[in-house]
Formats: C-alpha cells, structure tokens, sequence
C-alpha cells in the first residue's frame, strides 16, 4: 500500500462508490463521501466522514465544493462516481429527461473537477479518477443518450489527463461492462445469472486501488473491465 491518502469519493453511498468506499477504508486511506445519503452509511468508521450533496443540483454544486476544500484541506484523491443509466431511444426520451441524465452522468463531473482540479494541483502528488462505461467505447441500439453522455465522460477526462500532465495530478477513467448492482433495479434488462455474466463492484474498487497505489510517475489511462461472458437478460 502506498502512503495514506484522503479520498473525496462521489456516490459514496451505494454501488461502485460504496465498493469503493469500503476498500480505501480497508486499505487505510481516510474517506470523504459525497452522495444525497452518504451521512447514512459507514457510521462505524472512524475514518470516514459522510457530506450530503445532490450532485444532480448543478447549482449548488460549486458553493458544496468549495465548502469540502475548506473543511477537508489534505484531500489528495478524487474518485468521481455519480451516474445513472437510463435506455430508450431518442423519441422515447423527452427533453427533460435528456436534461436530467447529460446534467448527472456529464456536466456534474466536469464541475467537481473544475473546483478540484485547481486543488489537487497544489499537492506534489494526487489522483482524480472517473468512473466511465464500456457504453463509452461503442454505441448501442436504445443507449444513444446513456453512450452520448459515457463518450463525453471519457472525452473529458483524455483531455484533462494531457491538460494535467506537467503536474503532479494524475488523470485516469476506469470503464466497467455490466455490474451486478442496483443500477439495473429500475432498468428492463439485467447481465445473466451466472459469475462470468458480470462484474462486481469490488471488481472495480480493486481497478480504483491499482489506479491510487500506482508508482509515482505512473498512471492508468484508462482500464476496461468486461465480464468474460456478456449475456443480457430482459
């Protein structure tokens, strides 16, 4: 384990930001968690330090940041998780709802890294990372606005990481396949039942820690994670 870092790590509270959460607290690290319940969960770790924030709430978004700055001063890692999946084809959406997934799964990223970005410069050495998706690598039949929103994503974060790299702040964006968690309870489709049909969170906490415990002077681009066999079921 490299040396003991304070994580702000976005929806903390469920999924792929729990699985997180959980592993940097195991690993030692010190936890900041940001999601609309974060207060609510990790209540026994002494390390771990929950702030309610709707990062759907562009508004409020950079008085809530700048607030964390002040409060948490040694955060040197930023783990950007908040998304959510939503699958129909474009007639089926309305503009509203378009609105609403482009303003979570994009435009809240690119803020939290706006207030950050700046701050973790200031380290010597620091981490921002993003949680993509494979919707991110090819598009799909009824994925046009989710792809749309996970091709920006990892669009932004290419950018960032040459945009940052004469500094000590490392740019890096993991792209999960289909994950067995929550994500899929209000979806109409769900990977297979059977282990090799999808991947666990804690599979991609374990991405996140190789990513954060890297040599410095050396950064994960971009990790892919895929089920070793991708089966769909409606």
């Amino acid at each position: 384990m490299s040396r003991q870092r304070t994580l702000l790590i976005t929806g903390a509270s469920s999924g792929i930001g729990y699985a997180v959460a959980q592993m940097m607290l195991n690993e030692g690290h010190t936890v900041i968690g940001v999601s609309r319940r974060s207060q609510h969960v990790f209540v026994n770790e002494s390390h771990y330090y929950g702030v309610k924030v709707d990062m759907a709430a562009l508004k409020t978004l950079p008085e809530k940041f700048k607030k964390i700055t002040q409060q948490y001063s040694s955060i040197d890692g930023v783990v950007s998780c908040a998304g959510y999946g939503q699958f129909a084809s474009i007639e089926e959406f309305s503009y509203e709802q378009i609105q609403q997934l482009i303003d979570l799964n994009v435009t809240s990223h690119l803020y939290l890294a706006r207030a950050m970005v700046p701050f973790l410069k200031k380290h010597q050495s620091s981490d921002l990372l993003f949680i993509g998706s494979e919707a991110a690598l090819s598009g799909g039949r009824r994925g046009a606005v989710y792809c749309a929103s996970k091709f920006a994503l990892r669009g932004f974060a290419q950018a960032l990481r040459e945009e940052s790299s004469k500094s000590g702040l490392r740019v890096s964006i993991v792209n999960p396949g289909m994950v067995k968690t929550e994500f899929f309870d209000k979806l109409h489709f769900r990977p297979g039942d059977e282990p090799e049909n999808y991947i666990e969170a804690v599979d991609v906490a374990q991405a996140v820690s190789m990513v954060l415990n890297a040599r410095a002077g050396t950064v994960f681009d971009e990790i892919n994670l895929s089920p070793q066999k991708k089966v769909i079921r409606f």
